[in-house]
Parts: structure tokens; sequence; C-alpha cells
């Protein structure tokens, strides 16, 4: 008996819903960045027997019995994040991105050691030490910022601010930052103060794995990504490392910010894992960023300001201003067409996250459906024909045949 019968037979109330949350991804255009499709072999692993078990502590030391298994399901997980990223230490604890990052703040630094990160105004995350975060209150953090001319970091800015701040942990990737990063700068601003260089790469993890954007694991101390963006997998974190850094990252995972993991989670880190050393894998990722090249380009054909003037990975964030709107109207207008996006703020936005001048977009889920760059065209003129008339439900409606006919044309299937 399938999961989706044995549910349906214990919890009916239960079934319906998820039933109805399938039948929402598949009939709804996804681009939100930080979304992806997990393939039927992630979600069979995620909801296998090892999600029971308990096993505090690492594979050959254990505080709990009968945990041989789940030892070779760890070490698999961790071979296959090393291979991949050619990285030297690999956790594959983390339950998120978040506690990855917590980890690493607890490995490396003590409260209230000054760290210097990239602002979240301007595209970094919240746990880079954002005030609203256990981050920004346990430790002293600084943030740079971005270019005002060519929205994209400044490594002259940025080595002044840590030449005065004199930061232990420099932190650098985020979650709205469209092009790439200077990471060889980076490490020589961090070897001049003697800090350590962590880089947040949980949006482009996939990107780096396959190889079509340069990666950061021969510069930083330490890196941290997420395995549900453009990796395709579950909601995880992992973290990769200096072998010299390996045991220290591990304590501060467990039992520093961590009790047992979750290895039904593990189980699918290590199926999206396995997957990201395929041709298969890299071919998807390279329709990832050949997408998100030509929506831009659509787009800006069209009027729109792209924030940074384009994109080097999935994402597309544009500046609505260019056309009046502001992100809360437009990702409800185009939502109700069945587009899916979200709000966000941009470098020097003058409004609020919940009333921000930007909205985010990304590639991912639309590549998994085998949407490709020629159906950008398409997509951007429905997304204009939405922002540019928000309120009119024809035209709404109009777009919302539209995005129905492209689905029906990319079904969700395997979701590779």
């Amino acid at each position: 008996m399938g999961i989706d019968s044995v549910l349906q037979a214990a919890d009916p109330a239960l079934a319906v819903i998820l039933s109805r949350e399938a039948v929402r991804q598949a009939s709804t255009l996804d681009l939100i960045a930080s979304e992806s499709i997990p393939s039927q072999p992630v979600r069979a692993a995620q909801a296998s027997m090892a999600s029971g078990k308990t096993a505090e502590g690492y594979p050959g030391g254990r505080y709990h019995t009968g945990t041989g298994i789940v030892d070779d399901l760890e070490r698999l997980a961790i071979e296959r994040a090393k291979a991949v990223f050619g990285a030297e230490g690999a956790n594959v604890q983390p339950n998120s991105g978040v506690n990855a990052n917590l980890a690493v703040y607890e490995a490396l630094l003590r409260p209230g050691d000054p760290v210097l990160a990239m602002d979240l105004a301007h595209g970094g995350h919240l746990s880079h030490g954002a005030s609203a975060s256990i981050t920004g209150k346990a430790y002293r953090f600084r943030h740079y910022g971005v270019d005002p001319v060519t929205e994209t970091i400044d490594l002259a800015t940025v080595r002044a601010i840590a030449l005065e701040h004199r930061p232990r942990l420099l932190v650098t990737g985020g979650s709205s930052y469209p092009r790439l990063t200077a990471y060889a700068g980076l490490r020589a601003i961090a070897d001049e103060v003697g800090a350590w260089l962590l880089v947040d790469m949980a949006h482009i993890a996939g990107l780096v794995a396959a190889r079509v954007i340069p990666s950061p694991v021969p510069f930083a101390d330490v890196v941290t990504f997420t395995t549900y963006k453009t990796l395709l997998g579950p909601h995880g974190g992992v973290i990769l490392s200096r072998g010299t850094l390996a045991a220290k990252i591990d304590r501060g995972v467990f039992p520093g910010t961590q009790g047992t993991p979750s290895f039904g989670m593990m189980a699918a880190k290590a199926v999206c894992l396995g997957f990201a050393a395929t041709p298969a894998f890299r071919d998807r990722m390279q329709l990832v960023l050949d997408d998100a090249s030509a929506l831009a380009a659509a787009l800006a054909g069209r009027g729109y300001r792209l924030v940074a003037g384009g994109t080097d990975t999935h994402q597309v964030l544009l500046d609505l201003r260019s056309v009046g709107l502001t992100g809360d109207v437009a990702d409800v207008a185009l939502e109700a067409a069945g587009i899916l996006t979200n709000r966000n703020v941009i470098p020097f936005d003058p409004g609020t996250p919940k009333v921000p001048s930007g909205l985010r977009l990304g590639l991912t889920a639309a590549a998994q459906r085998g949407i490709g760059p020629a159906e950008m065209a398409g997509v951007a003129s429905m997304i204009d024909r939405v922002l540019r008339a928000p309120a009119d439900a024809n035209v709404g409606g109009s777009v919302a045949a539209e995005v129905a006919a492209l689905l029906a044309d990319h079904p969700i299937e395997g979701a590779g």
C-alpha cells in the first residue's frame, strides 16, 4: 500500500489537505527563488523507517544503541557531500540553514565576538546578525552593503569596515543577491584581519554542485547551505569545512546547537547529494541559469529595472518602482493569476519588508518542469500584463488560462 493510500485510510482529513497541496503545486507556476520540487526518491527517503531512529552523536560514537545502520546512512551522506563539493569535512546533521549557521557561530565564536556580514536589506540573511534574530543578540555584528551604483559587493568598502571592526568571522552569501561573489577578494580581507571566512551558499548550492558557477569551497574556511533550494532535496542544512575545523564544527552542531538528527531528512539529503553528482543534474542546473538569464532579459525589454543589472544565478530581482508598483501588490496579483513569486526588499529600499519595492523571482522549479528559455518571453509577457493591471480580474483570468496551458505542457513528473 502506498503512502498516499495509508494516509487516506488512517487520517482522511490530513490526506485531503496534502492532496490539495499536491494539486496546488501542479497547477501553479512556481517562481519562488527558495523553492524546488522534491523528487519521488527524496520524498520516499524522508518518509522511511529511518525517520524514527534516535541517535545523538556521530557514527561510531552514539549515545544510543541500535545505531549501526544509521551510522552507515550518515557516512554515506557525508561522503557524498564531500565528493560533490570537493570539501575536506562535512556535517549533514543540521535541521536547517539557520541551524547550520548557528552551529558555525557556536564552533568558532564566543558570545559578544565581532562579526562582519552582508546587510539583510542588501541581500543578506536573518541569521547573519539581523536584529530580529538571536544571532544579532548573541554576537557583535556589523554589516556591509552593496555599492549604490552597481548594487554589487564593493570589496574596498568591505575591507574598510573589516579593518575598523576587526571581526573574528567574515560572512558572505545571502537570500536575494543575484550576482556572483568575489570569494578570492573576501578571502584576502579575512586573512588581512585574521578572521575566519564563512560562505552561506544556501541559494546557490545546486549551481555550485553542478559546476555551472564558481565554488566558494577552495576559498572559505566554512561553507553552509540548505538542501531544498537549487539542490532539489529536503528542507535541511549541511556544513562543509576545512579538515582542521571539522571536529570544531561537529561539536558546534552536537552538542552545541542540536540534539538527535532527523535520519529521514538525512536519507533524503543523501538522495539529492547523489543526484547532484550526475550529468542529468548538471543539465538541469544549466537550464536554471539559462531560464533566469532569458527571463531577466525579457523583463528588462518590457521596461523593468533589474537590481544589479541582471543575474548570474537562478534569481531575478526586480525594482518595481520602474512600473509604479510595490512588491506586496505584485505578488498578490500574480498569485491570483497562478504565478508564485515573493515580495522582497531591494538595496536602499524606501519601503518596508511588508511593503517593499522589489519582487524576487527564481527559476529552479520552472526548470524542473522542463520549461525552457524559449518560453521565458511568454512568461515575461504574463507577468507584465498582470503587473500593468493588478486589479483587473479579466487580465488575471486571461493570464491564469495561459499559465494552465503552459503547465499542462510541462507537468510535474519525476521532478529531477
